[in-house]
C-alpha cells in the first residue's frame, strides 16, 4: 500500500518535476558551462576560457554599479510596497461590505503591461506633458524626472510599488482573516487598544503572510528589468543600471553570451545569498513571537 502511495505522488508530481527538468536544471547547467566560455550567440565555435569572465566582471563598472543599484532599488520598493500593501489589506479588512469587489479593484495593477505602465509614466514625466507644464507655469518648477539620479530610481520604486501592492495585500489580507478574534478581545482586556493592539498582536500574528510578502519583494529587485528598460534605459549615469540590463547588453547588443552568462550566475549567486539573509533575519523576529 505504501509502495502504491508513493508511485501515484511521484505520478501526480512528475508534469512539474518533467517541466523544471527541461526548462530549468538542463538550462543551469548549460548557462553554467557557458560562463566559461567565449560564446558570441551566433558563433557554433567557442573556446573555454576558464574564470576569465569572472575576473572581468569582478572589475566591471556597470556590474558593480547593477550591484549597488539592486540594493538602492529593493531599499526603496521594500518599505513602500510592504507597508502600502498593509495599509491596503487594513482598510480591505475592516470594510463592512464588498470586500471582494476592493480587492479585486487593487489587484488591477498588477495585471497591466509593464511595458504599457512605463510608457504612461514616461509620458506623464516628460517634458512637454501637462503635468509638467503645469508645475512650470504655476511653481516655475522644471524638474527633469528620469534624468536626475536620485528622482528616477524613485519613480522606478513607486510605480512598481503601485503595481504590486495590490497583490501583496491580497496575502495579508488572508493573513487578517486568519487571526482569532479571541485573541483580539484577550488584548483588549489587558488594555493593549489602537496602535498597541496592531504592534502587539496584528503584526506578529501576521508574520506568516509578512514574511511571504518581504522574500517576494527583495527576490523581484532583482529580476527587474522593463521599467528602467523603458523608462531610463539604465541612466542616468548608471542609476538605474539593473542585473538583467546588464545582462541584456551583454548577451543581445554586444553578443558577449559568454559573459553575459557568466554574469547571470553572478547574478544568481548573489540573490539567493540576499535572499537568504532576510530569511534569517525574518526568522529571528518570528521566533521571537512564538513562530518556529
Amino acid at each position: 500500500m505504501e509502495k502504491s502511495t508513493a508511485r501515484l505522488g511521484w505520478l501526480f508530481a512528475s508534469p512539474y518535476l518533467i517541466y523544471s527538468l527541461i526548462f530549468f536544471l538542463f538550462p543551469l547547467l548549460w548557462a553554467t558551462y557557458l560562463a566559461f566560455t567565449n560564446w558570441d550567440l551566433i558563433s557554433p565555435d567557442y573556446e573555454f576560457v576558464g574564470i576569465s569572465n569572472f575576473i572581468e566582471a569582478f572589475f566591471s563598472e556597470s556590474v558593480r554599479a547593477a550591484f549597488f543599484v539592486t540594493y538602492k532599488f529593493l531599499g526603496m520598493f521594500v518599505p513602500i510596497v510592504v507597508g502600502g500593501a498593509l495599509m491596503l489589506a487594513m482598510i480591505i479588512h475592516t470594510l463592512p461590505r464588498f470586500k471582494g469587489l476592493f480587492s479585486v479593484a487593487f489587484f488591477l495593477p498588477y495585471l497591466a503591461s509593464g511595458v504599457a505602465s512605463a510608457i504612461i509614466v514616461n509620458g506623464v514625466l516628460s517634458y512637454n506633458s501637462p503635468f509638467n507644464t503645469w508645475l512650470r507655469g504655476s511653481f516655475g518648477l522644471d524638474i527633469d524626472w528620469l534624468g536626475s539620479s536620485i528622482l528616477a530610481p524613485l519613480i522606478i520604486a513607486l510605480m512598481m510599488a503601485w503595481k504590486f501592492a495590490g497583490y501583496y495585500a491580497l496575502l495579508f489580507v488572508a493573513g487578517l482573516e486568519s487571526i482569532p478574534k479571541d485573541i483580539y478581545e484577550a488584548a483588549e482586556i489587558d488594555g493593549a487598544v489602537g496602535f498597541k493592539k496592531f504592534w502587539y498582536v496584528t503584526l506578529p500574528m501576521l508574520y506568516p503572510s509578512f514574511y511571504t510578502v518581504t522574500i517576494l519583494a527583495v527576490g523581484l529587485m532583482f529580476g527587474i528589468f522593463t521599467e528602467p528598460y523603458v523608462l531610463t534605459g539604465g541612466g542616468p549615469d548608471l542609476a538605474t543600471h539593473t542585473w538583467q540590463l546588464e545582462i541584456y547588453s551583454q548577451a543581445f547588443e554586444r553578443l558577449n553570451a559568454g559573459y553575459g552568462t557568466a554574469i547571470a550566475v553572478i547574478n544568481s549567486i548573489v540573490t539567493f545569498g540576499s535572499i537568504l539573509v532576510f530569511r534569517k533575519v525574518l526568522e529571528k523576529w518570528g521566533a521571537r513571537h512564538g513562530w518556529e
